[in-house]
């Protein structure tokens, strides 16, 4: 079996992957919350021992997941944030350089201004605010001085359930758990779902077949938040008992603060140009990941 270094494993990607590669690889996962059992202890922002111990466990692939996600922290903590989500790439890059082995680099929709209403994979990204900005960086800089890179560009993620989901879906989810009986959910930000399960199947058919380079990789189908926050009411069966209030981004300024684009819709141009999108339509993920992680607690 093929050997892959995981790191930055334990959030709701990292999940998926576990999952996903260990069927087929052995895997070396690390992380540093140790909140399963199949992760050990890694902070990769620690060049020398990140290098060490992917050295020690001469993988076939590194892949890179791990990132602080939270704008707003990105924002209030911006040396954390380049520490982080550039730096450690920077590291990757050079390690998997050394070994002579494909990087992988997961990058997201919100690299893009916004102003246009769709982005390819060969559409020119523009930052807004430092999380943007610092995977940006990191993605232009593993371009650039990888050997051998797989860049994968996500969506609106959703996956991981209640322990390790802390996106859209679960912060809708949570307020119903909490019996909120009015949702206040915004009707100007457009994107593309994106299930972390499809994801890392998809990239594991990019590795099979030695692809190389940047792929925009999300579910098929774009929406809003508002449509979302609407589906996950309709599969729960809650329509009828939870009012849905639309606001602009404005009601929700003081709490989140970071400048978002209006739309981060991806579309999978270069998925379909090989033939090798495998991603579902993101209405029929919502369903299997609400039934297969939520159901049960309703």
């Amino acid at each position: 079996m093929k050997k892959i270094y995981i790191s930055g494993c334990g959030g709701m990607l990292g999940d998926s992957f576990y999952q996903v590669f260990s069927k087929n690889y052995k895997l070396k996962c690390t992380d540093i919350n140790l909140i399963d059992e199949w992760l050990s202890y890694l902070d990769f922002r620690n060049y020398e021992e990140y290098r060490n111990e992917v050295l020690d466990y001469k993988p076939d692939y590194l892949f890179h997941l791990g990132a602080h996600t939270d704008l707003e922290f990105c924002e209030n903590n911006v040396d954390d944030a380049y520490k982080t989500n550039t730096l450690s790439v920077e590291h990757a890059s050079n390690i998997a350089n050394e070994l002579g082995i494909p990087l992988l680099y997961i990058s997201t929709a919100g690299i893009f201004d916004g102003e246009k209403s769709f982005y390819d994979d060969w559409d020119i990204p523009k930052p807004l605010g430092h999380y943007a900005r610092s995977k940006y960086i990191a993605e232009q800089y593993v371009q650039t001085n990888t050997n051998q890179y797989l860049i994968c560009r996500a969506g609106w993620m959703m996956g991981g359930g209640i322990k390790k989901d802390k996106k859209f879906v679960n912060k809708i989810i949570k307020q119903i758990r909490e019996n909120k009986k009015e949702l206040f959910v915004v009707n100007d930000k457009l994107g593309t779902p994106t299930y972390t399960l499809d994801f890392a199947n998809n990239v594991e058919l990019l590795i099979q077949n030695k692809k190389r380079g940047l792929y925009n990789l999300v579910c098929e189908g774009h929406t809003s938040r508002l449509e979302v926050a609407k589906e996950i009411l309709k599969i729960l069966n809650l329509e009828d008992s939870i009012n849905i209030t639309e606001v602009d981004s404005n009601f929700f300024k003081k709490e989140y603060f970071a400048a978002r684009p209006n739309s981060e819709m991806l579309i999978n141009y270069k998925l379909n140009l090989l033939s090798l999108n495998i991603m579902r339509d993101w209405k029929i993920c919502l369903v299997e990941y609400i039934n297969s992680q939520y159901k049960q607690l309703f």
